[in-house]
């Protein structure tokens, strides 16, 4: 177990190589999450996860009501997709989802009722693997912006060996502040699903961690480590230097075991599994309510926005709804973003749907949008060392503008995660992230052939 720091609030066991130093901007930070009025219509994707997408299960003039079964498959990397709002199926089709890729969808005219399908109610739940039927029953995706079926990373074999469960409340993004906000009102959901977790899947120890920008969380949490039903004295609250990209699953499980997971590896290869802790909480409502996840919290922030806000909205709700409920743009937005500034994608419109992993909505004026002048690289390697994988950005881009896939696959460019720490660190405004994509789109293209 590592060392306690203090106050019995772990230090991480070992630091991080690279990353950067980013302005917070968690203006929302104080701001309870508060639900949007019920949209007029939902627009939900059969493409809410990674993974296989689902086929609708409902057809034109059903009525559905919330938590009902629309969307399912039985490939093995899903999950099922439910009724966020109650009424009528009035379109079954295509619709473009944020990263441009199309998709079925279910649209659903709302009767404004919000009526909770008949046949939900609290799963029974003994085992593991009652607990692994439950949470694919759920619905639940990483709602941390990964998007991975949560059922699948719980159901680890054996053989893994699995000890460490790591619950990441870091949100390291600049603007996003839902996770805090997890933290300050549902404290008791998180602990609750603590323990059942370390009860139902064996860990022996659970680490909480969280960046040191967050001291009001620190309070909340603490309590979660301390309580009566952590009867060996297992749970652990851990302190995070505030550093980007300290939230990413590789470099909060070294953060908080000391473990280093190996390129292309997971978490579960050195006996460790990562939950964000909104997912962590949404669990425990699950087993007390058998209510899927049909909704989920954002923060509506940026310099173009009226009244930035933590909002609840049903999955599928209508970006410009929501921004409308913040009280529109107070000027014109230059850049609009899904998901934080460093990782988020850039959206052309505001007719789009939120997904179940969609954690933000950032709309940006041009003051606040102007990219740096890109210029000749001056060879400093700043993006060698600010990147957490120990790659070398520039040899990449290289490789990549050479079409030479046999060097970009011995410069490691698989294990890149595109956290954006080259771009905000180079001087010269080169856009790392884009040569680092066009880079594995390369190697992908290779391997196809």
């Amino acid at each position: 177990m590592v060392k306690a720091g203090f106050d019995g609030v772990l230090k991480a066991v070992k630091k991080v190589r690279g990353g950067v130093k980013v302005d917070h901007h968690k203006n929302t930070a104080e701001m309870e999450v508060v639900r949007i009025p019920t949209p007029s219509k939902v627009v939900i994707p059969m493409q809410q996860h990674i993974g296989a997408p689902c086929d609708p299960v409902v057809k034109v003039g059903d009525e559905v009501a919330v938590g009902q079964l629309i969307g399912d498959t039985d490939k093995f990397v899903s999950a099922p997709i439910h009724a966020s709002v109650s009424g009528r199926v009035t379109a079954v089709g295509d619709v473009k989802l944020p990263n441009g890729v199309m998709s079925k969808a279910v649209t659903i005219e709302s009767d404004g009722e919000m009526r909770l399908w008949e046949g939900i109610e609290p799963p029974h739940v003994e085992t593991k693997e009652d607990l692994i039927k439950a949470v694919r029953a759920s619905g639940l995706v990483g709602l941390g912006g990964a998007g991975f079926p949560t059922h699948i990373k719980l159901n680890f074999p054996e053989d893994k060996n699995i000890d460490t469960l790591v619950i990441n409340a870091a949100e390291c993004e600049p603007y996003i502040t839902v996770d805090y906000r997890e933290c300050m009102e549902n404290s008791w959901d998180i602990l609750s699903s603590v323990y059942t977790l370390k009860e139902l899947l064996g860990f022996k120890q659970v680490v909480i961690a969280a960046e040191d920008n967050k001291p009001e969380a620190f309070k909340v949490l603490k309590n979660i480590a301390d309580h009566k039903d952590d009867v060996d004295d297992s749970v652990k609250l851990m302190i995070l230097e505030s550093k980007y990209p300290q939230g990413a699953e590789k470099m909060m499980v070294q953060s908080a075991t000391g473990r280093r997971v190996p390129p292309g590896k997971l978490p579960a290869d050195v006996g460790c599994v990562v939950m964000n802790v909104a997912s962590v909480a949404f669990i425990a409502r699950y087993l007390k309510t058998g209510k899927p996840l049909v909704s989920r919290s954002m923060t509506v922030d940026g310099s173009a926005i009226a009244e930035p806000k933590n909002v609840r909205v049903p999955v599928g709700t209508n970006i410009g709804d929501i921004i409308d409920f913040c009280g529109g743009f107070k000027t014109e937005p230059a850049k609009i973003i899904t998901g934080g500034p460093m990782m988020g994608l850039a959206i052309v419109g505001t007719d789009l749907p939120v997904l179940k992993q969609n954690n933000a909505i950032l709309a940006f004026s041009k003051d606040d949008a102007v990219l740096k002048a890109e210029t000749d690289c001056i060879r400093c390697g700043r993006c060698a060392i600010a990147c957490p994988m120990s790659l070398m950005p520039t040899n990449i881009v290289k490789a990549a503008k050479a079409k030479d896939p046999a060097a970009l696959k011995q410069l490691g460019i698989t294990v890149c995660m595109e956290c954006g720490s080259c771009a905000f660190a180079c001087p010269a405004g080169k856009p790392l992230v884009q040569h680092m994509r066009l880079a594995k789109a390369i190697l992908r293209e290779e391997g196809n052939k």
